[in-house]
């Protein structure tokens, strides 16, 4: 099956698509999520050079709410173009390592934390204050812990950003399913009662 990824929830975004025969091309840009031109510009590229997908997989974040609106506003208009299925996945899965730990700045003296393995959150997302965040990073000493932004208290983390090509390899195998489609929020008014997720063990 052909599939067509989106992922715009950091600082530097990325399209994909791949191909049933599992070929995959790959523009990279900087995510200026103030004004998208270069989102749209390489999706265009993209999509000219491959054609229609059978699958636009979306990342979900958490990270920014604006270029993930975008995204899925974006993944909206060509499914109902071309009939395509849509599935959203976290951004957080997204991070070419087996296993990991992902962390991000969550505002308000607090942070998200995720433990992640295969593609699949075993925990989290999760706020944590700053000890509690030290306290998992001595939890599990021997992963590696990826930030997609700087933070400034971390600087033990590694920087990085969630791909386009793995959340095409993860809507393989996902069971995402369009319902409710929108960026995970880590807050309330915005959660509400949590229910169980394809990406969740």
């Amino acid at each position: 099956m052909s599939i067509l990824a989106l992922e715009f929830s950091s600082a530097v975004g990325s399209v994909a698509f791949r191909g049933a025969d599992g070929s995959t091309i790959v523009r990279q840009f900087p995510a200026d999520r103030q004004h998208s031109g270069l989102f749209y510009e390489n999706l265009s590229e993209v999509r000219h050079g491959c054609g229609l997908a059978e699958i636009i997989v979306v990342g979900l974040g958490p990270g920014s709410y604006a270029g993930t609106r975008i995204a899925i506003a974006t993944a909206m208009g060509l499914r109902a173009a071309s009939n395509a299925r849509l599935v959203g996945l976290p951004s957080i899965c997204a991070f070419d390592f087996p296993e990991y730990c992902v962390a991000g700045d969550a505002r308000r003296s607090s942070y998200f934390f995720a433990h992640v393995e295969q593609g699949r959150c075993l925990e989290g997302p999760s706020l944590l204050t700053e000890e509690e965040l030290r306290a998992k990073m001595r939890e599990h000493p021997h992963l590696p812990f990826v930030a997609a932004e700087r933070l400034p208290r971390f600087s033990e983390i590694t920087l990085g950003h969630p791909s386009a090509a793995l959340l095409a390899e993860l809507a393989e195998q996902a069971d995402g399913r369009e319902e409710n489609l929108e960026p995970i929020y880590l807050r309330q008014p915005y959660i509400t009662t949590a229910k169980a997720m394809p990406w969740t063990r």
